[in-house]
């Protein structure tokens, strides 16, 4: 939604720009399995950006592409939310991704679902261990620290019918030196707010990435079986499910059609989805929609 900035009391030094040298060093794209990696000052939005250039230009935009930006002026989340962020305060980036095995053969359309979690996990892990920060998940695709929202992650499916591997763009937004008369709502926060041992973005960004492109070629190599192992380590549906806070809560479910469902979220099944227990017992998947999380006295429970 767009929201109006109060103006700030006192002057703000320019915040830094990211290192492209960094970004842009053949060791590190190669380390990272990054096709190709493109830096600009601002755009309506990094993940519309991409959606066109797959559509127009699809052989120019390989498995791992990278678009981010400096500064975006109409960013979308779920439920066609917008919001812009001050310039250079946040991290706004976007992959493109072509999920095949090492064989090169195409992963499952199923498990497209879990790539938007893939990257929520990529990005908890990065803010615990790069940032110091406490990061948890909350269903389906946000990254809260203390409770509020700090990043944001949205999955969009490309065009189909070329006979390509249907390219999926993943787009990632993350609060980095936002002051609290920055913030888009109440709710939100940024590692700036958190008191978070780096908000240097290019350090956030190439970790982020590196860390990202591990996982996803370890989920890829799996034929995106969630339930495998991941890296060298837990499945990753455990390692999602280990990170949610969603899970264990009392939660009201907005579904498609304006319908609400309160209940007890479980547990994630096979595809991602959540599954919640209402109050008389029966469970239900929750595929899509938002998800607040209920106090007791909120769900119905003294």
């Amino acid at each position: 939604m767009d929201v109006e900035q109060p103006a700030s009391s006192e002057p703000r030094a320019p915040r830094p720009g990211l290192d492209r040298d960094a970004l842009l060093h053949p060791d590190f794209l190669a380390a990272a399995g990054i096709s190709q990696l493109q830096i600009v000052e601002t755009t309506g939005s990094t993940n519309a950006d991409l959606l066109r250039a797959v559509t127009t230009e699809p052989k120019e935009w390989a498995d791992l592409a990278v678009l981010t930006a400096e500064h975006q002026t109409a960013a979308r989340g779920r439920l066609d939310r917008h919001w812009e962020s001050p310039e250079r305060s946040a991290i706004s980036v976007s992959i493109v991704l072509r999920p095949v095995n090492a064989q090169g053969l195409p992963v499952p359309t199923q498990s497209y679902s879990w790539l938007s979690l893939l990257g929520a996990l990529a990005l908890q892990e990065t803010l615990l261990e790069t940032a110091g920060l406490p990061a948890e998940i909350k269903w389906p695709n946000d990254v809260l620290v203390r409770g509020k929202k700090i990043a944001g992650i949205l999955a969009q499916m490309g065009p189909m019918g070329d006979g390509s591997v249907p390219a999926v763009i993943l787009g990632t937004g993350l609060n980095v030196t936002l002051g609290e008369n920055e913030l888009p709502v109440p709710t939100a926060t940024s590692l700036l707010l958190e008191g978070a041992s780096t908000t240097d973005r290019t350090v956030l960004l190439r970790n982020y990435l590196s860390r990202f492109g591990t996982l996803y070629r370890s989920f890829c190599n799996a034929d995106g079986d969630p339930t495998a192992g991941l890296a060298g380590g837990a499945s990753l549906h455990k390692r999602v499910e280990a990170v949610m806070v969603t899970l264990g809560r009392e939660v009201k479910a907005h579904l498609p059609g304006d319908h609400e469902l309160v209940g007890h979220a479980s547990r994630l099944d096979e595809y991602g989805s959540l599954l919640v227990v209402d109050h008389g017992g029966r469970e239900h998947v929750v595929t899509a929609g938002d998800v607040v999380h209920l106090r007791a006295t909120e769900s119905g429970y003294a």
